[in-house]
């Protein structure tokens, strides 16, 4: 028997715990599920005697250690910054570990130790960053074998709600952590090449430069760039690629209307609002706007903003309450950014029936015996309901398939490790097929280049 150990049991967890408690008998594994909550950890597993679920604070070492001894794989589904010292644990006790989250600094200076323990450290086997990897590598690979040379490569994913649930001007509702998306961009700029020539987009421009996509029929969607783009030449293999840009997807619309609280210091995270506790919505907005004794609210945001009388963007900023003589839920001071989630909660949950969508777009442009050649593929994945979300389907089956890869020995690489390898990313892309999450790939007839 092969032991399972996950250290967390929330909404990303969901598929992934499925698939192993469906496969448990089949593949002779023993599953253990720890979380600070432990009903919902128990709930997870509830009906498989082959499954447990119990309350572990995944911080506590002391917790921590003698399972991680018992298992012959871990899965973290702790917060990223956390994922270190599970791993140490796991070099310690020799136990394999897989993880969904960027590799940190840290992490890659485990590398050695993790191959003299004779352990595979996986990272970035989720959605994104996995199946961005293994989607992407697969053709990135075929190209190169076919002797063709990558001249663009774009890549962009979202999280957002499904069409049949799409009923809000934003067309957007949370599918990830709030706080994510009301940060998003923060911290340095956006960093890319295009056409050989490093470019940079700061924050305050970030939400206006986008770029529109269509995928039939799915309708437009527009992408604003990811903060550093330029780290996957590294990871791709493209070193020498004139182009590299890889992006987050909305519906066509959004960023314009999201660049309002960009433009007056709505999205800021680093200072407190003084007596922000009490203040209503419309006194919240009202604090970044000039004082005057006669103007609106409403006016002197048009006016700050240049926003016409008939712009849709003020019906979106309306729609929100944002003007409401109306307090939100907090009961001390707190940030820009973190009063803005509050406002956006209420408008933007999804509601018990609502179902969410994960959409993922590449496009690779390459020249082969001198003439250039395009690829467009995409990924469109729906979710079940409200516990198999599309975001849990796509960030815990491609885990869960790669830990069965990992038990079976089908993979026996060791050390700090990507599923950029044809040898892992195959056979998950494979049998997520029959999970109908699957990329379609179309060849384009006349390439679309960059103007100089």
């Amino acid at each position: 028997m092969k032991n399972i150990l996950v250290i967390g049991a929330g909404l990303s967890a969901s598929s992934m715990l499925r698939y192993f408690t469906e496969n448990a008998a089949a593949e002779d594994w023993y599953i253990k599920v720890g979380d600070r909550d432990g009903e919902l950890a128990i709930s997870k597993v509830q009906g498989c005697d082959r499954a447990e679920g119990f309350e572990l604070d995944g911080l506590n070492a002391e917790q921590r250690a003698p399972l991680v001894e018992w298992a012959d794989l871990v899965i973290s589904m702790l917060p990223a910054r956390f994922h270190i010292e599970v791993a140490k644990d796991c070099i310690r006790f020799k136990t394999n570990l897989i993880t969904p989250s960027y590799i940190s600094n840290e992490m890659r200076e485990l590398d050695q130790a993790a191959k003299d323990a004779g352990i595979i450290i996986m990272n970035e086997i989720g959605v994104d960053p996995g199946l961005d990897h293994m989607s992407a590598k697969k053709i990135l690979d075929e190209i190169e074998n076919r002797g063709g040379k990558m001249h663009i490569f774009e890549s962009f994913t979202g999280g957002l709600v499904a069409p049949e649930s799409d009923n809000n001007p934003w067309n957007y509702k949370f599918t990830w952590n709030p706080r994510n998306v009301v940060l998003a961009g923060q911290g340095s700029a956006a960093k890319f090449i295009q056409e050989g020539q490093y470019k940079y987009i700061p924050y305050n421009r970030l939400f206006r430069r986008t770029e529109v996509i269509e995928i039939e029929g799915f309708g437009k969607f527009e992408g604003y760039a990811n903060r550093d783009s330029l780290k996957y030449r590294d990871v791709y293999d493209l070193q020498d690629i004139p182009t590299i840009y890889r992006g987050t997807l909305r519906r066509k619309g959004f960023s314009k209307s999201w660049n309002a609280f960009v433009q007056i210091g709505a999205t800021d995270d680093s200072y407190t609002l003084e007596g922000s506790k009490d203040m209503t919505k419309r006194d919240f907005i009202n604090s970044f706007l000039p004082y005057n004794p006669t103007d609106s609210v409403e006016l002197k945001l048009k006016h700050y903003l240049k926003i016409d009388q008939d712009d849709i963007m003020f019906e979106k900023l309306e729609w929100l309450g944002i003007f409401e003589k109306e307090k939100v839920d907090i009961t001390e001071d707190v940030t820009p950014a973190q009063f803005l989630q509050k406002i956006l909660e209420e408008k933007w949950t999804l509601e018990p029936q609502d179902k969410d969508m994960i959409v993922m777009w590449h496009k690779f442009v390459y020249t082969l015996n001198g003439d250039f050649h395009e690829i467009n593929s995409h990924m469109i994945s729906i979710g079940e309901d409200q516990t198999y979300t599309a975001m849990s389907n796509t960030v815990g089956l491609p885990a869960a398939i790669c830990a069965k890869m990992i038990l079976n020995e089908t993979i026996q690489l060791k050390g700090v490790e990507l599923p950029t390898k044809a040898s892992i990313y195959n056979p998950i892309l494979n049998e997520l097929e029959s999970y109908g999450i699957q990329f379609n790939d179309v060849e384009i007839e006349e390439p679309v280049l960059y103007a100089d």
